[in-house]
């Protein structure tokens, strides 16, 4: 008799545990609401775009770097130029107004 309690056991708690997993996964939650919105701006259909991130942004400065960049190349002076080298200068051009601009008050 016990090793039949002990199936009979078994088979309730086996019926009542994947109800549960059952329950779990597909009953809604009233403590964490649903996203809306959980894809990133890759993917179909176009649900929305990403924003773009400019290189000023990224290198934390308030001169653009992209159009400094463009009057570099533009400017033919030299016949190659590094990525790092429009950032640089505009992180000089931006530190020396600053200076200035600290100066006058």
């Amino acid at each position: 008799d016990g090793m039949a309690e002990d199936q009979k056991a078994n088979t309730t708690q086996s019926q009542s545990a994947p109800s549960q997993i059952i329950l779990q996964r597909f009953a809604p939650s009233l403590h964490h609401p649903p996203k809306l919105s959980t894809m990133s701006g890759k993917g179909k259909g176009g649900r929305g775009e990403k924003k773009s991130t400019t290189s000023s942004a990224k290198a934390g400065l308030q001169f653009p770097v992209g159009r400094i960049g463009r009057y570099l190349r533009q400017g033919k002076y030299a016949t190659r130029m590094g990525a790092g080298a429009p950032i640089y200068l505009s992180a000089v051009l931006e530190y020396l107004c600053a200076e200035i601009l600290e100066l006058a008050g």
